[in-house]
């Protein structure tokens, strides 16, 4: 058995396959992903932590799967997030980085907390008298599609847009398609980068209280116009669709363990432990940059590699009984879902809190929330994510 996202196991399920691996092959080739995966709780954070030799750079353009006449079609942008903070090393990185995290103060988050709440509030208001509804279509992704683009300074009018084209980011590069829907995807997502660079170009010529703005201001100085594309293409990706899909998983598995509505003083580990177990984000890729010797195996310098984080989240040696949910687990915020070191993810103060804010509404207004009779679950197939294009509920 080897990765294939090509099958609906290995997004629903890996489990059994994970644990032997851990057990058994804790370094793994995988013919399927032309990498090498660590598997191990300890392996993953080390591998994390040491970028002289598990180098980010250019780990996140998975384009291999592309054919050439796609590759041809992005020319240059075929190495697209070759800037992003998440893909490139010390001392790029360091400038990168410092220049995100000036709009993610804790200040900052605590501010979008309240938007964030009448957003969900006004969901609800428009749905909850229906007594049935899509949870993914119609309650999950609003919220935080609206939030996000207020945060970056996206209008209203466009963000249907780019929810639109940050799906089709997302199967291009991040899932496997067959050559004729990649040429269609190509050309969506050169669409959204034009339409993301006419947006950088705008708030030079006229900045507002907006995180473009803030990050425009900078470019010439710390940042140079591409990298502001990357980092706001890529910002709204996580906006648009992996704090949805988190959110769609965790109140599936709080469904499903009968532990629904979380009591408020719960909500904030329920978050940690519906990551952990169901994580929306099932891993990280690096390079080896020198021959690494692991467990008796060699990875060759040059050679693609997978931190799973999905599999150190279930690595029992860390979290006893690791498939069993767990709604006050001690360490359930030991998984690496937003990453480890100085990858940590920018985005997961703010992340954390949509998750918490949304359980929070959710169960004070749906608190008989269930699944729909007979509704069927499936999981997107995805190298690097998890998550639910559907999930029928009533109350």
């Amino acid at each position: 058995m080897d990765f294939d996202v090509t099958q609906d196991w290995h997004v629903a399920s890996p489990y059994d396959f994970l644990r032997r691996l851990r057990h058994e092959r804790p370094v793994f080739r995988s013919e399927h992903l032309g990498a090498y995966v660590l598997t191990r709780y300890a392996d993953v954070r080390a591998a994390y932590g040491d970028a002289r030799r598990f180098s980010s750079k250019g780990s996140l353009t998975i384009s291999r799967s592309l054919t050439e006449e796609t590759r041809a079609r992005l020319g240059e942008h075929g190495s697209f997030l070759s800037s992003f903070v998440a893909n490139v090393d010390p001392p790029d990185h360091t400038r990168l980085r410092r220049s995100v995290s000036r709009a993610f103060t804790p200040r900052a988050v605590a501010a979008l907390e309240r938007r964030f709440r009448e957003l969900n509030e006004d969901v609800l208001d428009r749905v909850a008298g229906r007594g049935r509804a899509d949870f993914v279509e119609e309650i999950a992704h609003e919220p935080s599609v609206k939030l996000t683009a207020a945060f970056i300074g996206v209008p209203a009018a466009d963000e249907e847009f780019v929810q639109r084209r940050v799906k089709e980011w997302f199967q291009l590069f991040l899932s496997p398609q067959p050559p004729g829907r990649q040429l269609e995807l190509a050309d969506g997502f050169l669409t959204y980068l034009d339409y993301v660079d006419r947006l950088v170009v705008a708030r030079a010529k006229d900045p507002q209280d907006d995180f473009t703005s803030l990050m425009t201001s900078l470019i010439g100085e710390e940042l140079s116009h591409r990298e502001v594309v990357e980092l706001i293409s890529t910002i709204l990706l996580g906006g648009n669709d992996t704090v949805p899909n988190q959110l769609g998983n965790s109140v599936l598995r709080l469904l499903r363990e009968g532990q629904w509505p979380v009591p408020p003083e719960r909500v904030a580990n329920a978050v940690e432990e519906c990551m952990r177990i169901d994580g929306a984000a099932l891993g990280s890729f690096r390079f080896a940059t020198t021959d690494v010797e692991l467990h008796g195996v060699t990875i060759p310098a040059g050679e693609l590699v997978l931190l799973s984080t999905d599999s150190a989240a279930h690595d029992e040696t860390v979290f006893p009984d690791p498939e069993r949910f767990v709604i006050d687990r001690p360490n359930a915020d030991a998984h690496m879902v937003f990453g480890y070191g100085i990858h940590f993810c920018v985005g997961a103060a703010l992340g954390r809190l949509q998750l918490r804010t949304a359980l929070d509404v959710l169960g004070a207004r749906l608190p008989g929330l269930r699944l729909a009779e007979g509704a069927s679950v499936a999981y997107r197939r995805s190298i690097v994510g998890r998550g639910l294009p559907s999930l029928m509920v009533e109350w």
